[in-house]
């Protein structure tokens, strides 16, 4: 009977496939093959769960996105307009830089802002064991002189260290729910062009979905606090987007009072060399 069924759907046709029935106006396909229409409804069901995924319009897919997509700041504007905004959950976002460039700076900035200012929980992934505590204080001290705040922020901040590709296989595998990937990577220069490029070659190039390359600012010097941050990779905005950042005062006042009102500049990392 199903063979006669599909010879009728497709009469000119010396083969018919799954595509042709499920295709079908089921009602036409009733009529001429004498089944009943709730039989046809529910083959074609079977069909589907079978050998296709289950059919979404547009605007679902849209919908679902809106729900499940979230942006985290930085809390360094210059940083979120070359990142259109923020961190975008469900993507991998890289900062990669020479050592010395300021990239782990990049990530503490982050952590205190997205615990602190966002009050949203931090998994810090430690591959070198170079992290303190008492850069992360600093930070949030900056920002807020409640130490209640202060320690409510370091509590949703979780330090994980991971010394091999073992231990940071089973961390990611832990990770669940919508998460904003930030990671960090070292460059290289290109043997033709001299240019920096991000280390770890082509494979990994396709895994981040936005790059931004850190540099010393002409004439800062490497210990120098001034950074240009350069959009290499990005889904949204177009690549070549420059900005300058200032590690210094990220999460800092450019200068700060003590309690007597006497002014010191704020302090700079130049110990960060990762």
């Amino acid at each position: 009977m199903l063979t006669t069924c599909a010879l009728l759907i497709c009469p000119g046709k010396e083969k018919v496939d799954v595509v042709d029935l499920v295709s079908a106006d089921l009602e036409e396909v009733a009529q001429k093959c004498g089944l009943s229409y709730k039989a046809l409804v529910a083959l074609r069901r079977v069909l589907l769960a079978q050998f296709s995924a289950f059919p979404f319009n547009g605007a679902d897919l849209y919908e679902e996105l809106k729900t499940s997509t979230a942006i985290l700041s930085t809390g360094v504007g210059s940083l979120d307009k070359l990142l259109d905004a923020g961190l975008y959950t469900g993507e991998v976002t890289e900062i990669a830089g020479a050592p010395g460039s300021g990239k782990t700076q990049v990530c503490l900035c982050v952590a205190a802002n997205v615990a602190h200012g966002l009050q949203q929980n931090v998994l810090y992934i430690d591959s070198n064991g170079g992290l303190t505590a008492s850069r992360i204080l600093q930070l949030l001290q900056a920002r807020t002189p409640d130490e209640e705040e202060q320690a409510g922020a370091l509590q949703r901040i979780q330090v994980v260290r991971a010394f091999d590709i073992f231990q940071m296989l089973d961390v990611l595998q832990d990770l669940r729910g919508a998460v904003s990937q930030q990671v960090t990577n070292h460059t290289t220069r290109d043997r033709d062009s001299g240019q920096l490029k991000p280390a770890l070659g082509r494979s990994w190039s396709f895994v981040p979905s936005t790059r931004l390359l850190l540099d010393s600012a002409q004439g800062s010097g490497a210990l120098g606090s001034r950074r240009v941050a350069c959009l290499t990779k990005s889904p949204r905005l177009p690549t070549g987007c420059q900005e300058t950042v200032d590690l210094g005062s990220w999460g800092i006042p450019a200068f700060q009072g003590d309690h007597k009102g006497h002014w010191e500049q704020s302090p700079v990392f130049p110990g960060d060399h990762t």
